[in-house]
């Protein structure tokens, strides 16, 4: 819905002015891991006035012809064996890996799709500020395959709104990954991060030598 509406609105804008350059495009950028930590706008995190309400998931995803809302088309993407779609986007059979808890999933229902950065500890790191088509716009992001992931419900619920200084994966091995993804997500829609927030990003960062942050920012 958000990229048809902008395609519009750029219809409309060249039709007006035909000499209008296009808009800029944002450049991927890939940093070490410890230098990405480093880029974090630093910021007190507050939660006031937060309501999970105000951003809106599920749309209708980055295709809206295709019947499917942004989780199934998360789901879709994600399946190493991809399910049947049936009537209204139900998707049965498929699966996929979760990797916070290191577990094979054989239905869909068995899955959530958790927000690499939650959408309170979004709400607290800036997105109190944004405007409510941009914060549906990061509820619903997938023009970043990191800002949303299938996992199991009780790996999502487990982690519930906690940054990387309260919750990390079960797993030890995934910790690189899943900080490098939090850091991307971060960077890619200018979120803050605290001083704890920071020290444990650091702390993680330590042990993952050779590993880089690749980014392109939200439009």
């Amino acid at each position: 819905m958000i990229k048809a509406l902008m395609r519009g609105l750029a219809a409309t804008a060249l039709a007006l002015t035909p000499l209008a350059s296009s808009a800029p495009v944002h450049a991927a950028e890939t940093l070490p891991l410890e230098e990405a930590v480093a880029s974090l706008p630093p910021a007190v995190e507050s939660r006031d006035g937060y309501s999970r309400s105000a951003f809106r998931h599920w749309n209708t995803g980055d295709d809206p012809a295709d019947g499917c809302n942004t989780r199934a088309e998360v789901l879709l993407d994600e399946a190493v064996e991809p399910p049947e779609v049936g009537d209204g986007c139900r998707l049965t059979g498929g699966r996929w890996y979760s990797y916070y808890d290191n577990v094979w999933v054989t239905s869909a229902s068995g899955l959530d799709i958790d927000h690499m950065v939650p959408l309170a500890e979004a709400w607290d790191s800036g997105a109190y500020a944004w405007t409510a088509a941009r914060r549906e716009a990061y509820a619903n992001d997938q023009g970043a395959s990191t800002s949303l992931v299938a996992v199991t419900a009780s790996s999502n619920r487990s982690k519930a709104d906690q940054d990387p200084a309260e919750w990390l994966p079960r797993v030890a091995d995934v910790h690189c990954r899943y900080v490098v993804e939090w850091v991307g997500t971060k960077l890619r829609w200018s979120l803050t991060a605290d001083a704890v927030e920071v020290a444990a990003l650091n702390q993680v960062a330590k042990s993952c030598e050779g590993w880089s942050v690749t980014y392109e920012p939200a439009a």
